[in-house]
């Protein structure tokens, strides 16, 4: 009986510690704890919205200059006219390294693929002086947008009727060839003249310089007969100047080629001393020394002289002989290399600069504008002789103020 009893009050005593042990746990659960020593803070970034991240500014086009000029050159790169739009581009390079300016920096836009849109990109490009375009077709495009942004035009091309206000005409205008060549054939004593021009617009204005120049200088024109490009057509037409035969001297506004199948004709009807007369173009073709029905011929055009120092260092550089008319971006480059003496750096082109009176010097001698827009160049006289062209009546050397 006794280990019966015993073994019920073991039980229960071994509950009653348990149960204090769970009643000591569960109080040091509800307890506080006082941690030992100060309480450190913990250091956290304050919490900020994210900043997006600055691109870089990207202009469009080429980037700024601040150190040099920026001139735009508006010719052919491509297409039938390439070859001499590539020979001016390559004559405005010579010029830079010639004059070993490091003010200038030239871009060449291509007129061929739109001359406006090549306007436009030179414009926006920060161009603030144009060189060319060559066509006269081109001028016109280009013309209203260089006027819009106040940008000057220095043309290469020879139509005087796309210049002015703002567009400046650097070519070759066979008026002033004209007017020349009759003013040496009167101070030679000749006074009849003939005209045997072609059709179109470039011969009706070289009709009108002929009747000009010949009543100014003090003669008289005895017949004026026109052709066009038929078979057939050059033959009536000198047919019918023979009605009024002899004439003293006989001008002939067209190429070199065409000139020589003519004089032949003039001479078996009536004209065998007729003093024949040509102009500017003749300048541009190597033929005409070749052509034997063209001695003895005069022509006013620039001066050779220093042009052919030029050809020889083109050839040097570029490998090939230059277009006759590359001469006119070599120019262009003198000319804005001399008014950069007093145009700042990213100051717009001082246009009135061009007005000089006093007049320019370049590989094809004096010139300067008039107020036309047109550039009145200093012209000599050259005679056709067999494998050579010589001088007559030298070009002045400048201009009177």
């Amino acid at each position: 009986m006794a280990e019966a009893t015993g073994k019920p009050q073991r039980l229960v005593s071994l509950f009653r510690k348990m149960a204090v042990v769970a009643t000591a746990v569960a109080l040091a659960g509800c307890q506080t704890v006082v941690p030992r020593g100060p309480v450190v803070p913990v250091d956290r970034p304050a919490a900020t919205r994210p900043v997006p991240m600055q691109q870089p500014k990207v202009d469009a086009g080429i980037p700024q200059d601040v150190a040099r000029q920026r001139v735009a050159l508006l010719v052919p790169l491509t297409g039938g006219n390439a070859g001499v739009g590539l020979s001016i581009a390559n004559a405005t390079q010579l010029a830079v390294l010639d004059t070993k300016n490091d003010r200038i920096r030239i871009t060449n836009y291509d007129t061929n693929l739109g001359a406006a849109n090549a306007a436009s990109r030179a414009i926006s490009d920060g161009n603030t002086l144009i060189l060319g375009p060559l066509l006269a077709e081109d001028v016109r495009a280009v013309a209203p947008i260089a006027r819009s942004a106040g940008v000057p035009l220095i043309s290469f091309s020879n139509d005087t009727s796309v210049a002015g206000n703002g567009t400046y005409l650097l070519g070759y205008a066979p008026i002033q060839s004209i007017e020349r060549v009759v003013g040496y054939a009167r101070s030679r004593g000749l006074n009849s003249f003939a005209g045997l021009v072609p059709n179109g617009l470039y011969g009706e204005r070289a009709s009108t310089a002929l009747l000009r120049a010949v009543e100014s200088a003090g003669g008289k024109v005895v017949t004026l007969q026109t052709y066009d490009r038929t078979p057939g057509a050059i033959t009536a037409a000198i047919t019918r100047m023979a009605k009024n035969a002899p004439y003293d001297a006989v001008l002939i506004p067209d190429s070199a080629g065409t000139a020589a199948v003519a004089v032949p004709i003039i001479r078996k009807n009536g004209g065998g001393a007729t003093q024949v007369l040509g102009t500017d173009l003749w300048n541009t073709e190597s033929s005409i020394t070749s052509q034997p029905a063209l001695n003895g011929a005069w022509f006013a055009s620039v001066s050779d002289n220093l042009y052919r120092q030029y050809a020889v260092k083109y050839r040097a550089r570029f490998g090939l002989a230059p277009y006759r008319l590359s001469s006119l971006g070599y120019d262009a480059v003198l000319l804005t290399v001399r008014i950069m003496r007093n145009w700042p750096i990213g100051a717009p082109f001082p246009q009135d600069r061009l007005d000089d009176r006093g007049g320019f010097a370049g590989i094809d001698g004096a010139f300067r504008f008039g107020r036309d827009g047109v550039a009145e160049r200093a012209l000599e006289v050259q005679e056709i002789r067999p494998g050579a062209t010589s001088p007559v009546s030298p070009a002045p050397t400048g201009f009177g103020k």
